[in-house]
């Protein structure tokens, strides 16, 4: 299973569900795994076992342990998510809290440096946000979401940057623009992933 698609969306007929569907049959067969925390009851809460694995780099939960398996066994990890106050959900951060931990995403070196240690690992993001561009562009909101997710994570864990798309105006009434710019995130991830791993 080179790609795991993770979705944190309550409604299975969320577009978020949708676009993570539409993406995994965009994708070879048999090589795609979806990881729909709402659906598996993921749970996101960060509790004092795992604060003693954050700080010991051992001993990590064992739903935690699985779902870094899971992450171990892909090459292209996609994240695809609903934008909640300017943000991923607090389920996949969650997810992410718990599982990109001291002692797998990242070794602390107790003289003070650092190991990071996801290099192997390539990180796509679909964020599907209700507000247009301009929003975006005029508050300062993309830069700021690239700033903490692509630099703050997957920088700070070693792992290689992918694509990020935007889905923009997610809410919009005409189906076929919404429809449109699905197809185009779909296929740009796609093409991201099938080129660098032809």
């Amino acid at each position: 299973m080179p790609t795991l698609i993770v979705t944190a969306h309550p409604d299975p007929d969320s577009l978020t569900s949708h676009l993570a569907q539409r993406l995994r049959d965009a994708l070879s067969a048999g090589s795609v795994e979806i990881a729909d925390l709402a659906a598996e009851d993921f749970d996101p809460r960060f509790t004092l076992a795992d604060r003693h694995t954050y700080r010991t780099g051992t001993d990590a939960p064992a739903d935690v342990v699985a779902e870094q398996r899971r992450v171990d066994q892909a090459t292209d990890l996609v994240l695809v998510f609903p934008v909640w106050w300017w943000s991923m959900p607090a389920l996949l951060k969650g997810w992410i809290d718990r599982v990109f931990v001291n002692g797998w995403a990242f070794d602390v070196d107790p003289d003070g440096g650092m190991r990071r240690n996801l290099g192997r690992l390539r990180v796509h993001l679909v964020p599907i946000a209700e507000d247009d561009v301009g929003v975006y562009e005029r508050h300062g909101y993309g830069e700021a979401f690239r700033t903490q997710v692509e630099h703050g994570i997957v920088d700070y864990c070693g792992a290689r940057r992918g694509v990020t798309v935007f889905i923009h105006e997610s809410e919009h009434d005409v189906v076929v623009v919404r429809e449109r710019a699905v197809a185009s995130a779909v296929d740009i991830v796609r093409r991201a992933i099938t080129t660098d791993n032809a």
